[in-house]
């Protein structure tokens, strides 16, 4: 097992919010000694390094639990209505900077819809005009998947791979959304 240089310690343990107090008492390596290791005034002995990143990696995993999907969603979900046009929703994309909304009817998501649809729709010759008339609906994609806010992200992982986004619903209402930049906070 290779490991980084001692001086390492320091910002790892603070990484994992553990003080030299609790780094000692569960790697039995005095709270004096990993101080002066930090500040680089002793060179440890091989084995007290490697019982040190042990330690550490122990925390790390010990730390480590699948967060929920609500933990992880982006909350107030921006979505459009079916009705709207397929101009507004291209206008609200520019706007908040999204690449794709949920599309619903009321409260129901019914659709997805992203700038790449909206491509699509002007490369089959949709003329502005017929953008400004034209509902979402005409071209929305099928609605993203539905969890629950206390599904394990593990599962959600799984659905990510056939979607670009998941809905996170709590007692039947959408409150979050996962998209890939949301996934990308787990790493």
């Amino acid at each position: 097992m290779k490991f980084p240089p001692a001086t390492d310690i320091r910002r790892i343990r603070k990484n994992l919010d553990v003080t030299q107090m609790r780094l000692s008492e569960l790697s039995g390596v005095s709270q004096s000694t990993i101080a002066k290791i930090e500040q680089g005034k002793i060179s440890a002995s091989y084995a007290t390094v490697v019982k040190l990143f042990e330690t550490l990696d122990e925390i790390r995993e010990s730390g480590r639990k699948d967060p929920t999907a609500i933990e992880v969603a982006s909350k107030g979900v921006m979505s459009v209505q079916s009705t709207e046009s397929i101009m507004n929703v291209s206008e609200m994309l520019k706007m908040t900077g999204y690449s794709q909304l949920p599309v619903m009817e009321g409260e129901i998501p019914v659709g997805s819809i992203s700038e790449r649809d909206i491509f699509d729709a002007m490369r089959q010759s949709h003329s502005a005009d017929q953008m400004k008339s034209t509902s979402i609906s005409k071209i929305m994609k099928e609605s993203y998947p539905i969890v629950s806010d206390n599904a394990p992200m593990s599962s959600v992982t799984m659905l990510m791979t056939d979607s670009n986004a998941v809905l996170v619903a709590k007692k039947g209402k959408i409150v979050g959304i996962i998209t890939n930049a949301d996934m990308l906070k787990l790493i």
